[in-house]
């Protein structure tokens, strides 16, 4: 089950011993000497470094761990080449003395290159960085080219000709190979570092600091922003902030986004909303003196508490979703003016929890970004496909094994769904499953492993003739139905080819609406700025329209019955909710979002609780179907899913679904443009008093 990545590690631990064999060998070959060895085993070690370097840059890693970096290797690559070279009396000592000279200066252009791509990349870090904002009055140019500001992929490359030559010269006993390799390889190291302090000219320099914190003053005093959604966060965070862009863009507002982490500012979903990257605690305190009167938070963060120090402002929290975890009504949150919450369910929550949060201060909103999701539209046939979705969460900050399924009962409990031949399986992990807990990552991968083989072993079947030889004669005898099933198979292929490429088009499309910096690769921050203007008239419009049409070239070229293993942002959660008949998750906002469709779902227990005391410590799991880890009661639930009145939880849902979520009139985008208002008009009058 976990042989993908045990075979990967197999592979990766093959590639670098053939590498340190290959130096071993040289190493030989040097001191013998023995020049066709020498010339054999370093010209080798040479392709196998640079072919890693390009396809497959991970297995090097361990090696630049332990500081045996690229230019360390090459070094060690080298002076092998001139120990062998020493042996050789055919090449006179002045010979060997240029061609070690030439070396020292090539190696002293490496390292000129790689302190001017220093001080290049520190006159690029600006103190702001923004999208969607016109920066045409800033002095922003195109990033270098990668092969000059890295070091891992320059080093290589511009070594090749010096350790060629040098070979070549072992290998034909001629000097002139050699002083030529050596002499190319110094001209590209000294062309490279020339090429490269180009960018610190007036013409290339980009502006200062105090020229950029005056335009970004300019820009606040010209933009007017009033409500703010302020974000902190590391790599893998960003869906807590994605889920409220179409909420903020909604507001009628001027909106922006604050955030704190220069690669956030990527990280974040399209949007025509001006966002703006504060990393310094000094720069931030620039908000004060604007409009700004509200931010909002969907999660807690270190770096939260350097903006509440700004007292002009009101500060409310929204979460990134509902659910029953102890993060939901943590004691932080008491530190905002205000909490916004969905439903009467976080209210008393919070009530419940007497963590210093006013009930005075807790809003209701309801979740406007739940819009998306479909109602339920009644039971898919009982022969199936049953599309059942699989989205536990992930193990969270304690060591509590009652957080995520994926430990204790996710092998079990897929094993299960994927035994029921009428089950169709969606498989969405959290995001950051394995993060805190490797072990959660191991399970992670074996049920991914799986569910991937399930569908090899599906599809395959589905391809293959019926075995049953007496199911087909009596097929024949019958007339038409063969042929028929024949056809049908002849007109799978193309179909599947169609879908296909309708998806790689649709892909294509959004990549291209969504890229940063025009897809170059060598774009760095600066660059990713200028190209990230100020958006065009219709933009947003465009990529939401280029999403809709890739969701929908995406469901349409998978089989129907087919099993998916689903990461990254692609398709979103709530795509998967409008796809299946059933939920099987943990305690997670997962579950509160999905009650907005009133289907059926399940929660694992793993808590260790019985299911009476789980259902009352956890208000969401009142209308679902409690599963233990061993899966037991998966075949009583997915007959109810198939026979409505075996559903004995319907009314519940409906009932839970206002509890958690709140009314649907009005609508949470109007309740959540009040709540902003009346707390901007609080905002306002304490700067007035």
């Amino acid at each position: 089950m976990a042989a993908g990545p045990t075979l990967r590690r197999g592979v990766q631990g093959l590639a670098l011993g053939a590498l340190l064999l290959l130096f071993c060998a040289q190493l030989v070959g040097a001191q013998l000497p023995n020049g066709p060895l020498l010339c054999l085993a370093g010209g080798a070690g040479l392709a196998l470094d640079l072919a890693l370097r390009q396809w497959w840059p991970s297995t090097l890693v361990p090696l630049a761990r332990v500081r045996c970096d690229e230019t360390v290797r090459q070094l060690l690559r080298d002076l092998l080449i001139v120990l062998g070279l020493a042996h050789l009396a055919e090449v006179s000592t002045a010979v060997r003395l240029l061609l070690v000279a030439g070396l020292l200066a090539s190696y002293a252009a490496h390292f000129l290159t790689r302190a001017v791509a220093v001080l290049v990349r520190r006159s690029r870090t600006l103190p702001v960085l923004t999208r969607n904002i016109d920066t045409s009055g800033l002095r922003l140019t195109p990033a270098p080219p990668r092969l000059l500001t890295g070091a891992h992929r320059r080093m290589p490359l511009f070594a090749v000709p010096g350790t060629a030559g040098m070979l070549a010269t072992v290998a034909t006993e001629q000097a002139a190979w050699g002083l030529l390799g050596v002499g190319t390889s110094l001209l590209l190291f000294l062309g490279g570092a020339l090429r490269l302090a180009s960018w610190l000219l007036p013409a290339r320099r980009p502006p200062g600091e105090e020229e950029v914190l005056t335009w970004f003053q300019g820009w606040l005093d010209s933009y007017r922003p009033e409500v703010g959604l302020y974000f902190s966060g590391g790599s893998g965070t960003a869906y807590q902030a994605n889920m409220w862009l179409s909420t903020m863009a909604a507001l009628s507002n001027n909106a922006v986004v604050v955030l704190r982490e220069r690669p956030m500012v990527q990280q974040l979903a399209p949007t025509e909303l001006p966002i703006v990257c504060l990393p310094k605690v000094v720069h931030l305190m620039r908000l004060e003196h604007s409009t700004l009167r509200v931010l909002i938070h969907p999660a807690n963060a270190p770096k939260t508490s350097q903006v509440l120090r700004i007292p002009t402002i009101k500060h409310a929290f929204v979460n990134h979703g509902e659910s029953d975890k102890l993060s939901s009504c943590n004691p932080y949150a008491k530190v905002y003016d205000q909490v916004w919450v969905a439903g009467p369910a976080a209210r008393e929550r919070y009530a419940l929890a007497d963590v210093g949060v006013d009930d005075r201060d807790v809003v209701e909103v309801g979740r406007p970004q739940l819009a998306p999701i479909h109602a339920y539209t009644g039971p898919p046939p009982a022969e199936g496909p049953i599309s059942v979705l699989y989205a536990p969460t992930w193990e969270g900050w304690t060591d509590d094994p009652g957080n995520t399924s994926v430990l204790l009962a996710g092998e079990a409990l897929v094993r299960a769904l994927l035994a029921d031949r009428r089950v169709r399986l969606l498989y969405k992990p959290h995001p950051m499953t394995g993060s805190v807990d490797p072990r959660a990552g191991v399970a992670d991968a074996r049920i991914r492993a799986l569910v991937r083989a399930a569908e090899t072993h599906r599809a395959a079947s589905a391809a293959a003739p019926d075995p049953d030889r007496r199911g087909v004669a009596l097929l024949r005898r019958a007339g038409g139905p063969v042929a028929e099933r024949g056809a049908l198979a002849a007109t799978r292929a193309p179909h599947q080819d169609q879908t296909t490429r309708e998806l790689a088009k649709r892909t294509a499309r959004l990549d291209e609406l969504t890229a940063a910096g025009g897809g170059r690769l060598a774009c760095d921050d600066l660059e990713r700025m200028m190209w990230q203007s100020a958006p065009e008239p219709g933009r947003t419009e465009a990529v939401a329209a280029a999403a809709r049409a890739w969701r929908a070239a995406f469901w349409a070229a998978q089989p129907p019955e087919g099993h998916l293993v689903l990461t990254g942002p692609r398709p979103d959660l709530y795509s998967c909710f409008n796809q299946v008949d059933l939920l099987i998750s943990d305690v997670s906002s997962v579950v509160a979002d999905y009650l907005a469709g009133v289907k059926p779902y399940a929660v694992v227990n793993t808590s260790g609780l019985d299911e009476a005391e789980f259902r009352a410590a956890n208000p969401t799991v009142r209308a679902a179907t409690v599963l233990s880890p061993d899966a037991r009661e998966l075949p009583e639930l997915l007959a109810s899913v198939v026979a409505p009145r075996r559903d004995r939880l319907a009314k519940a849902r409906h009932d839970l679904r206002a509890f958690l979520l709140g009314p649907t009139d009005p609508p949470p985008q109007t309740r959540f443009q009040q709540a902003v208002d009346a707390l901007h008009a609080k905002a306002t009058a304490r700067r007035v008093r």
